[in-house]
């Protein structure tokens, strides 16, 4: 038996034989060249005609989350960009079709990496349908998780959205990944299943005759043996017992929010019961497009979003972007170093026009749906900054200025930014990043953003501290906020909101309703005295369940 570690993402404790998910198809060759070129690049349109197809149809089979995932990677497939490169790579460059898909993914996949945040988490989404249309054109199945003929553990490398959104949860005892990270898909979905997940357990393939684990998705403990283990699901608290209001055992009032990037996302939000939107990713609009989105463009597109929240509050974020996310219109350059670069609000100090004109835009959704339109910036580092954003969103008729805290300044000056500013809203994925020096996208640093971090913790109690002290509204938009435990820590720190994945909203708002705020408070100070991630949680746990 061997004893290994990664990072817990999905808290419970199971045991069970090993299932293990297949990795892509070989890299295809460049050789031979197709006889007739337009005959093989007519190949491949309908080959991801018929992978999309497929992932309506499991779409149509599921609800929430899972459904929008499959949506969304079935559109990718289908993507008119990315099927045009390929066939152009065959028309000129006399490639096989796999080969030319191959190419044409990656180049997308690479854009979407050196992009950074959110959008390099769905470079594994084109990686997956990547795969996929290649099988199609191949005849051979696509990799990913076998049928499971017992329930089980599955062993991979990494677990495409496509993979994991439809997982029968009686089947699928828990997830162990050598590859991903706390904010990956695999982890977003394990927690709304209510498997037990650990990712970044580096080495655990090259461990011969494995045939079963323990997998704890509180400490991150994943144990292998080569004899068979005892079948041991873990206990699943029905989300059910949410009534859907955010707060405390006692009354103390915290608002139980979704994140949401499209229109797909916000209908997922409504059906989880969320009470609002803590992070409206604006992004989507600007996305292939070579020229800047017009106003009505834009106008049209929110609306589209915030109209299933009429009365409810939504919470806007401005175009996060800069040479890090490049955008065509925008003509940023090239940077030595663009995560610390020109992004987020900092664009709009040099364009003030485009932030201006999405203003705009965002001022006239938010009359046309009903909506109650909150407006934040992304990457805020100093007072002045916040000062300078909140003048432009008042002169824009909305009536609430607020800002992302991602950069470690922004987190110790938090009393002067809430001063210049009606609230602030906590990006745990982004600061966690910042403050480690540690790349979220790579699984060899994924413990360094391990949201249990302490020192992680204690930023977010001075922002907490500040918002307390001014008497504004402190939220979490990043995926600490999915975490049912650490959902509590973070509302004993003092946030006033929790925003998540659309399928974490019922758990998340169950398990405040378990206990009094000064009870969390109480886990807070535990959580906060610890000196590493595993103590955090330890400590939180003792405090509220013992």
């Amino acid at each position: 038996m061997s004893r290994l570690t990664g990072v817990g993402v999905s808290s419970g404790r199971a045991s069970g034989p090993v299932a293990r998910v297949a990795d892509p198809l070989p890299e295809p060759p460049a050789t031979p060249a197709p006889a007739d070129p337009t005959v093989e690049a007519a190949r491949i349109r309908p080959a991801a005609e018929t992978v999309a197809e497929q992932l309506f149809e499991r779409a149509a089979r599921v609800e929430g989350d899972a459904k929008a995932v499959l949506e969304t990677t079935a559109a990718m497939a289908l993507d008119p960009a990315l099927l045009s490169q390929a066939e152009q790579l065959v028309a000129t460059r006399s490639l096989p079709a796999p080969r030319a898909v191959f190419e044409a993914a990656n180049g997308f996949a690479d854009a979407l990496r050196a992009a950074g945040g959110y959008m390099a988490e769905r470079a594994r989404d084109v990686q997956d349908i990547r795969d996929r249309i290649i099988a199609e054109l191949h005849g051979v199945t696509p990799p990913g998780v076998p049928e499971l003929k017992q329930p089980s553990i599955l062993l991979a490398r990494d677990l495409a959205p496509a993979d994991t959104a439809d997982l029968d949860p009686a089947m699928v005892l828990a997830l162990v990944t050598e590859e991903g990270g706390p904010t990956s898909h695999t982890a977003i979905l394990a927690r709304s299943l209510g498997i037990p997940a650990v990712v970044a357990v580096r080495g655990v393939l090259a461990l011969p005759d494995v045939v079963g684990l323990t997998v704890d998705g509180s400490s991150g403990e994943v144990e292998t043996s080569a004899e068979p283990v005892a079948v041991r699901a873990a206990e699943r608290v029905a989300a059910a017992e949410w009534n859907g209001v955010g707060a405390t055992a006692d009354g103390h009032q915290v608002k139980v929010v979704a994140n949401v990037g499209s229109a797909a996302d916000a209908r997922a939000a409504v059906a989880a019961g969320a009470e609002g939107v803590g992070l409206f990713r604006t992004e989507f609009c600007y996305l292939g497009a070579n020229d800047e989105p017009t106003v009505t463009t834009q106008r049209r597109a929110y609306q589209e979003v915030l109209a299933p929240f009429v009365g409810k509050s939504v919470v806007v974020r401005t175009l996060d972007a800069g040479a890090d996310k490049p955008l065509a219109f925008l003509d940023m350059g090239v940077e030595p170093n663009p995560a610390l670069g020109v992004r987020g609000v900092r664009v709009a100090f040099d364009r003030p026009d485009v932030l201006d004109r999405q203003l705009e835009a965002i001022a006239g959704a938010a009359a046309d749906s009903g909506a109650e339109v909150s407006v934040m910036a992304p990457m805020v580092a100093t007072a002045d900054e916040a000062a300078w954003f909140a003048e432009r969103v008042r002169a824009a008729g909305l009536p609430r200025a607020g800002v992302m805290v991602e950069v470690p300044a922004a987190a110790l000056t938090a009393a002067e930014i809430l001063d210049a500013v009606d609230f602030a809203s906590i990006g745990t994925n982004d600061l966690a990043q910042y403050v480690f020096a540690a790349d979220r996208m790579a699984g060899a640093l994924a413990e360094l953003n391990d949201p249990w971090q302490p020192a992680l913790l204690r930023l977010i109690a001075e922002v907490g501290r500040a918002g307390r002290q001014l008497g504004k509204p402190v939220g979490v938009c990043g995926e600490a906020a999915a975490d049912p435990l650490l959902a509590g820590v973070l509302v004993g720190l003092g946030v006033t909101s929790l925003s998540m994945v659309a399928a974490a909203v019922p758990a998340v708002g169950a398990a405040l309703a378990e206990h009094p705020i000064e009870a969390f408070r109480r886990a807070a100070e535990q959580a906060l005295a610890a000196a590493t991630p595993a103590a955090a949680r330890a400590a939180a746990d003792a405090a509220l369940n013992r």
